[in-house]
């Protein structure tokens, strides 16, 4: 995926080198730093993330706070963890009026403002993070930014939370046949309620915040999110299993506020538009070498049981008509395209 604006950006950026140049300034200097805006005081941004400082999204935000200080002196960045802001509903409701810059939320909760990006939730559709990096940096990655625009947002790169993985305080879990009857915590999504009840789970929609609480006192018997979300929530203290299902890549997509984006000026945009992308790469590396040291952790606590790859061919046919059943309301000619590109990639 190319930064957006960057052509734009380029241009802009060239104008301001030539302005230099018959000035008498030096093409260096003026690539070092862009200079502050007019008033001589730097407008504030402020980023609002779901997770704690300790998570690699975290280290993300820091990291894109770091390229876009270090080349204007127009912003100041202000970090927020663990929803002290807003959660991530909430956040995007903020950006829609302009009441907050920047926020990164996994696509679940865009559902609930662009059906489309319930292709997302689709379970066992992408099968590991090579795929997935194709998937969103390629076209079908910058349509689904696109898609944003109409809800008064700016979709400006993808970054990743990864794999979902199930833990459970029960049993291991190695096959379907192990999940039947466990209450697991899910998202309030339709299709991870739909997927899990096809594998013969008892699925409970439950709040992120009340999740430790209700494993430690048995309302539910497990439930999923990524390895470093597993490791750092310390459900290790709760629960017994873990199990690499790997069934659902849930991206982070890092949204920036319309109504802010369209005052800024073109090299303002190109300056953050970049930023994001290159911060994104920064989060992927740093969220899959996190996730291996994560897991590792959780295997010194947990019992870990490998789900192999004939048993994920079973969930995945098992959860095609959950599939079907949504295709029409996501869209069902997006989700043959996401299902086509998939099989393109893979040669599958």
């Amino acid at each position: 995926m190319k930064a957006k604006w960057g052509k734009l950006g380029s241009l802009v950026m060239a104008s301001s080198l030539l302005l230099a140049a018959c000035s008498g300034g030096t093409a260096s200097e003026s690539e070092e730093k862009v200079t502050a805006s007019s008033s001589g005081e730097p407008q504030i941004l402020r980023v609002s993330i779901g997770v704690n400082d300790q998570h690699p999204e975290y280290e993300g935000i820091e990291k894109f706070k770091e390229l876009v200080e270090s080349k204007t002196d127009d912003f100041e960045i202000e970090l927020y963890h663990t929803g002290q802001i807003a959660d991530d509903r909430s956040a995007i409701e903020m950006l829609q009026l302009g009441s907050l810059d920047i926020t990164i939320p996994s696509t679940s909760p865009l559902v609930n403002f662009v059906k489309e990006y319930g292709v997302f939730d689709l379970p066992f559709t992408i099968p590991n993070e090579e795929v997935a990096d194709e998937l969103l940096d390629g076209e079908f990655g910058d349509k689904m930014l696109d898609l944003v625009e109409d809800q008064n947002l700016v979709g400006l790169a993808w970054w990743e939370n990864g794999f979902r993985n199930l833990t459970n305080d029960v049993r291991p879990v190695a096959k379907i046949e192990d999940l039947k009857g466990l209450k697991i915590r899910t998202m309030e999504n339709e299709i991870h309620l739909d997927a899990w009840k096809a594998l013969g789970a008892n699925p409970t929609p439950m709040a992120f915040t009340e999740l430790f609480t209700a494993m430690q006192q048995g309302t539910v018997d497990g439930q999923e999110n990524p390895f470093p979300t597993i490791e750092l929530s310390q459900y290790a203290e709760v629960q017994k299993h873990v199990s690499n299902t790997n069934h659902v890549y849930t991206p982070f997509i890092f949204l920036f506020s319309k109504p802010i984006w369209d005052k800024l000026t073109e090299e303002q945009q190109t300056i953050i538009s970049e930023a994001a992308v290159e911060a994104g790469e920064f989060n992927r590396q740093r969220n899959r070498e996190v996730a291996a040291e994560s897991l590792e952790k959780l295997k010194k606590s947990m019992t870990y049981t490998e789900v192999t790859p004939e048993e994920h061919k079973r969930f995945q046919e098992t959860v095609k008509p959950v599939i079907d059943k949504h295709a029409e309301g996501i869209g069902a000619e997006l989700v043959d395209e996401y299902l086509t590109t998939i099989e393109g990639i893979t040669g599958n």
